[in-house]
């Protein structure tokens, strides 16, 4: 590399690049744009010119040419719009499992130095825009959270042709591939759990019967306690919030109040349960013994802390990165789906 050249009080160009390294302005552009083919040792000569000159590469040029924009979409998608006393923006930021997607998601995408733009779909409205934008092109590629089935965005980003990897198992059938953990394994593993402390007279707070995991965690735990000839639970619906859990376990001591053994579908709502729970002079795990789900930080908040049923959250949104990246940088490539295994953590509850 020219040691001797000055820099420039411009903004540096792929040109400036070329004459400090001493190379083709082709040489530089294939390095910036990653080329794999760019023998190591003039990448590295092309890279120290780069950081002398501080050049920064002009993404609105290289998109022209590209056609990549080296951002992608994080949509959250919601039934309908809430309440003003809980609105969607104030729930998704109050749930734990939404900053352990963000992260994961980061710890591939920054490296790849790619962004993430977050928008949010709770209505029809809110839906048009988020396509209108999508189909624009003003992002790469899409990861979907959508807890509902009848959430029509997976067939709409399939009818576009959008690059897209689902959170999630799809409540209908869909072209796009999807990163999940086995929930009804999961449920399985608290059921075994909760039978192998002697427990005969178990319950279950689940989560809301329009989501498939949800669908499936309930479905895995009766069928498990079914396998232990006992009887199907008593059950009360939450919605995976603090104060669901907590309204659906009083619910479900009023029907059953002599349960000794619960299954709870999510740490959250285990949060607004166990207080309920102690209300009613149920000791903890003496009395009952409690298996929640997730293995958030919420668990950690509940007193006694929970014993819990992990799905690797951010394990699986890496995943969800990385084959989101696949389809977009080697399109026409077989899509495929990837289904993680949950692991039950023991702590106080149970």
């Amino acid at each position: 590399m020219t040691a001797d050249v000055p820099l420039p009080s411009r903004p540096a160009t792929l040109e400036d690049v070329a004459r400090v390294a001493g190379v083709s302005r082709a040489t530089v552009s294939r390095v910036i744009n990653g080329t794999p083919t760019v023998d190591s040792a003039l990448r590295g000569i092309v890279e120290e010119a780069v950081a002398a000159i501080h050049y920064v590469p002009n993404r609105a040029a290289r998109s022209l040419v590209t056609r990549r924009t080296g951002s992608i979409a994080l949509v959250v998608s919601e039934k309908e719009r809430r309440t003003v006393a809980e609105p969607f923006i104030g729930r998704m930021f109050s749930d734990p499992y939404f900053g352990r997607v963000v992260s994961g998601l980061l710890q591939v995408l920054r490296p790849a130095g790619v962004q993430m733009v977050l928008m949010l779909a709770d209505d029809e409205d809110s839906r048009g825009q988020l396509l209108g934008y999508l189909r624009q092109g003003h992002v790469d590629g899409v990861v979907l959270i959508s807890s509902h089935a009848a959430d029509p965005l997976p067939r709409l980003f399939t009818e576009a042709r959008l690059p897209a990897v689902l959170a999630g198992r799809p409540g209908h059938s869909t072209e796009l591939c999807s990163v999940e953990a086995d929930q009804r394994a999961g449920a399985r593993l608290a059921a075994d759990h909760l039978v192998a402390l002697g427990r005969r007279r178990i319950g279950t707070v689940a989560g809301p019967q329009d989501m498939p995991a949800a669908q499936e965690r309930l479905e895995g735990f009766r069928a498990a306690l079914a396998a232990h000839g006992l009887a199907a639970p008593a059950w009360a619906e939450g919605d995976f919030t603090h104060t669901g859990g907590a309204a659906a376990m009083k619910q479900l001591l009023a029907e059953q109040p002599d349960l000794d053994g619960l299954f709870i579908a999510s740490d959250l709502m285990a949060l607004g349960a166990l207080p309920v729970l102690s209300r009613a002079g149920k000791r903890l795990p003496q009395d009952v013994a409690v298996v929640g789900f997730d293995d958030s930080v919420a668990a950690l908040a509940c007193d006694p802390p929970l014993s819990t049923v992990r799905q690797p959250v951010e394990e699986m949104s890496g995943e969800m990165a990385r084959l989101l990246l696949r389809q977009i940088n080697e399109p026409g490539r077989p899509l495929r789906s990837v289904v993680f295994p949950p692991t039950l953590v023991v702590r106080g509850s149970a």
